[in-house]
């Protein structure tokens, strides 16, 4: 007999993986494991190992979900898979790339300018926003600055820097104008205060506070005129300036002097002036024994001597002192001297005994006679001349004289007298002179 067996074989069986399965995981977007590789086997033969990923999008660009799906298949299409599912999360900040601005503290004009930072991000591009308050202080130059950098990811992760400008204004404000401190001025051409100009770094309110102050004296002294600028902002920082115009009163003082006789009548001490004067000055008395009434002098009414008189003019910004020397005297008088009274020297004998040494002409010292004297040689040459003689000639000799000792030589020579102012004729006569020679 024959038998027949009919084997039916079937594949029913999936394969199993050999490895251990990828579980679910939770991670950062930028630690993304990579695929794993998984192998199978197959009861009865090789297994096939296929891979699907799938994503799928979350709340932001950087997070999602990963499924990846493995499948194993045999020839007779028995197949097994497995899942992993991989939440992708994003939960770190962008950090920014440049070293980061420090708190200063500054100078209202030295302000810096904002820093440009970037930022970089472990998943993505990362921007960032700039932001600056402005807080004033107390015054104009005082004030915090709060400048803000915030970087932020996708996902809106964010960071953010804060720096803070402490501002103050220490520095007073300063001169733009050209200035001279020292000046050096007549009273005449004092200059005018000039327009000074200041500026403030941080401030256009700026106070200026003059003053000006004169050490003047009296009329006649020099001085100095002291102006000072005191210049505040609006912070309260000071700055001082100051101007110094030393005045001279050069030239103040004229002299003029004059003679008048005692029987003079009353004149104007301004006639005694020459120029142009302010006529609102003061006349006094500077020394002698002397009235005055104003400007009118009587010099009938005081003795023979010098009288100085001082006219001040104080108005306007150089006084001016003049001073006015009148000199008194009897010249106009003429006493009651005759011919008798003249009493004329025969004799000079220069040597020295004290006695004729100088040709005299006496008896009018009390005439008030002014004496003229010619003395001539023999030949009729004039040795000597004096038009106001004082009884002084002792032989001495001119150029025009005989010899070269210094002195005439002896002998006999003529003169003339003149008593001026006396009305009487011209007197005349020889003189006898014995000089050694």
């Amino acid at each position: 007999t024959t038998l027949v067996q009919t084997i039916n074989v079937v594949d029913t069986t999936a394969p199993t993986f050999d490895v251990v399965l990828p579980e679910d995981v939770t991670v950062e977007c930028d630690v993304i494991p990579t695929v794993e590789t998984i192998t199978a086997t197959d009861n009865c033969g090789n297994a096939t190992i296929t891979v699907v990923e799938n994503t799928m999008t979350g709340s932001c660009e950087n997070e999602y979900t990963l499924v990846r799906i493995w499948t194993a298949a045999d020839a007779c299409g028995n197949s097994i898979e497995h899942t992993q599912t991989i939440t992708v999360i994003d939960t770190t900040a962008p950090t920014f790339n440049e070293a980061l601005p420090a708190d200063i503290d500054v100078e209202c004009n030295a302000i810096p300018t904002a820093e440009t930072l970037t930022a970089s991000d472990n998943c993505g591009d990362a921007t960032v926003d700039f932001e600056e308050e402005v807080t004033n202080g107390a015054c104009v130059g005082d004030q915090i600055i709060e400048r803000t950098w915030k970087a932020v990811d996708s996902c809106n992760n964010e960071i953010e820097h804060t720096q803070i400008i402490t501002v103050r204004d220490t520095t007073a404000p300063t001169l733009v104008t050209p200035f001279d401190e020292d000046i050096t001025a007549a009273c005449d051409d004092i200059p005018a205060v000039p327009d000074l100009v200041f500026q403030d770094e941080c401030s256009n309110n700026i106070n200026v506070d003059f003053n000006e102050v004169s050490t003047q004296q009296n009329d006649f002294e020099d001085y100095e005129i002291i102006r000072t600028w005191t210049v505040t902002d609006d912070c309260g920082n000071e700055a001082e300036f100051v101007q110094t115009v030393s005045v001279e009163l050069s030239n103040i003082i004229n002299a003029f002097d004059s003679s008048r006789c005692v029987l003079d009548i009353e004149f104007d001490l301004f006639d005694l002036l020459s120029g142009d004067f302010d006529m609102n000055g003061t006349w006094s008395v500077v020394s002698g024994n002397a009235t005055i009434n104003g400007s009118l002098f009587d010099p009938s009414t005081v003795d023979v001597g010098v009288y100085t008189f001082m006219y001040s003019i104080t108005e306007g910004p150089c006084p001016k002192e003049v001073e006015v020397n009148v000199t008194i005297d009897d010249d106009c008088v003429v006493l009651p001297c005759g011919e008798e009274d003249v009493v004329i020297s025969k004799t000079v004998t220069a040597n020295g005994d004290a006695y004729n040494e100088f040709f005299t002409i006496s008896g009018v010292e009390d005439c008030g006679f002014v004496i003229e004297l010619q003395i001539f040689n023999r030949w009729g040459a004039e040795i000597y001349k004096n038009n106001n003689y004082q009884n002084d000639w002792n032989g001495d000799a001119h150029g025009s004289s005989v010899g070269s000792s210094g002195k005439v030589p002896t002998g006999t020579y003529y003169y003339i007298i003149n008593l001026r102012n006396s009305g009487l004729k011209p007197f005349a006569g020889p003189i006898y002179v014995a000089t050694n020679k």
